[in-house]
């Protein structure tokens, strides 16, 4: 039953033919069998699982039961659980309890959905490729060489390996959607505000939004309907009317027009993955959507705005981690100076002191004009490039990456190499607008390729409904990787 729909599921658990505790039990199985390969699990909460389930089962018989109820989940570690290890993925919050759920923990719990576990990520959120976790890499489904993408690579892995039906992750510059597009799933990130930041640990706080993994659109349209809403505790949480993000799922394309940015095609892209997303195109065009030509000629400023924002935003949200309330303390020292030096050295990999450094120095006096500004009048402009293309279309498709996923280890000495994977997805976090990947086909070794669709403000409906549609008349989204279990 894990490898069918959430409507399927759903409809199996109402006539009694599978127990939410029979779904959490293969569910465990699964994870037990085939995560010894993939990494993509930090913490499995086996107990907490069985008895969420009970409780679901419950409600299933008296008849309270959501679309939701029963339905095995991961979230990623980066969302606080109450009385479960929430690690961000380093080795400074590896002993860390939370006394608290997460906004979007608590929603998907009061929805039934049972959390199996927490799943593996880059260290604070930081990284494109999964491999910066304390926890260890986690490898892609597909190919064990290779990476998943990242920063939400454990739970695209999760899903896409069919150890779990649905995961959450969250996305910064691209770190649903890039995971989502390397393993061969559908992951969305909704317009920022939609979805609560409250319990999700920051890296960037302008940029965090939290997202929703699954196999189809169909499915992540009912995660990320119980995801999002109004939350008072999150002052960027937007207070609105939601609408459900199903609506339009059987909305034909006809009359749609998609855009198709002239600089997301001139470079850089590989000749399989635009084999791949030019086929898809064209299967958007056959399905009656009409292709126009837009520009967004500041994308290529993307990258470095992005990376002077976020570094800038970490720098801040990670000076908490002290050492001195909670987390990673270290064994010897002096004095107070020392032990904060020493704490912080210990706890925190190189990806996250090289992005505490580089903030702290753009934030700093004397260059806080020159960089940190400067990257915000970047961030209008690259705004008020979408607002211009969306007068002409109504979505915007391209590729997720240039690529389809590397070689563990491939580009860990460089990271600029690795931060130019994100060069189609940060504009989006830029600009807080919603976005999707899909799978749109295979590349070379047989890895799969992402279409991605980015649409306006609160218009997440549009882009699930175009996705599913094209899901009706594709079976790229019903592919899966042949894993090994143990």
């Amino acid at each position: 039953m894990i490898d069918s729909s959430l409507k399927d599921i759903a409809a199996a658990l109402r006539a009694k033919t599978v127990s939410a505790v029979e779904l959490a039990t293969d569910s465990l199985a699964r994870i037990q069998a085939r995560d010894g390969q993939i990494n993509a699990f930090v913490t499995v909460d086996e107990g907490g699982a069985l008895a969420a389930a009970r409780a679901a089962d419950a409600r299933i018989k008296d008849g309270s039961a959501g679309p939701l109820t029963g339905i095995p989940l991961a979230h990623k570690d980066v969302f606080c659980t109450e009385g479960v290890l929430t690690t961000c993925g380093s080795k400074m919050l590896a002993n860390f309890t939370s006394p608290y759920d997460a906004h979007v923990v608590s929603l998907l719990k009061a929805a039934g959905a049972v959390m199996v576990g927490k799943t593996n990520m880059d260290e604070f959120a930081m990284g494109s490729s999964n491999e910066s976790s304390h926890a260890g890499p986690t490898r892609n489904p597909w190919d064990t060489t290779k990476v998943p993408g990242g920063s939400s690579g454990g739970s695209a892995a999760a899903v896409a390996a069919r150890m779990v039906p649905i995961a959450t992750g969250t996305d910064t510059g691209g770190s649903v959607r890039q995971p989502a597009a390397l393993c061969g799933i559908t992951g969305i990130k909704p317009t920022y505000g939609s979805v609560s930041r409250f319990g999700m640990i920051a890296y960037a706080s302008s940029l965090d939004q939290g997202g929703a993994f699954a196999r189809s659109a169909e499915d992540c349209a009912t995660l990320l309907t119980a995801m999002m809403g109004h939350d008072p505790r999150d002052s960027t949480s937007l207070e609105r009317s939601y609408d459900d993000c199903g609506a339009s799922l059987a909305q034909p394309l006809a009359g749609l027009r998609i855009g198709l940015p002239r600089e997301f095609f001139a470079e850089g892209m590989s000749d399989d993955v635009r084999a791949a997303v030019d086929a898809a195109i064209a299967e958007y065009r056959r399905l009656g959507a009409t292709l126009v030509e837009v520009s967004l000629p500041n994308a290529r400023l993307a990258i470095p705005a992005y990376y002077v924002i976020a570094p800038a935003e970490a720098s801040s949200n990670l000076s908490r981690f002290d050492g001195v309330r909670y987390g990673h303390r270290a064994a010897q020292y002096t004095d107070l100076n020392d032990m904060y030096c020493k704490s912080r050295a210990e706890g925190f990999g190189p990806e996250v002191k090289r992005r505490i450094l580089v903030g702290t120095y753009v934030l700093s006096h004397g260059y806080y004009d020159a960089y940190y500004i400067k990257a915000q009048k970047l961030r209008r402009l690259i705004a008020q490039d979408f607002a211009a293309a969306f007068e002409q279309c109504d979505i915007i498709a391209g590729p997720t990456n240039p690529t389809v996923a590397y070689g563990l280890g491939e580009k860990t000495s460089d990271p600029v190499q690795m931060y130019l994977g994100d060069i189609y997805t940060v504009a989006v976090n830029l600009a807080g607008l919603p976005a999707l990947s899909h799978p749109a086909g295979f590349g070379a070794g047989g890895l799969p390729v992402g279409l991605q669709l980015i649409g306006k403000y609160f218009h997440e409906a549009n882009l699930l409904g175009a996705a599913h549609q094209f899901q009706q008349a594709t079976d790229w989204h019903t592919r899966a990787p042949a894993v090994q279990e143990a």
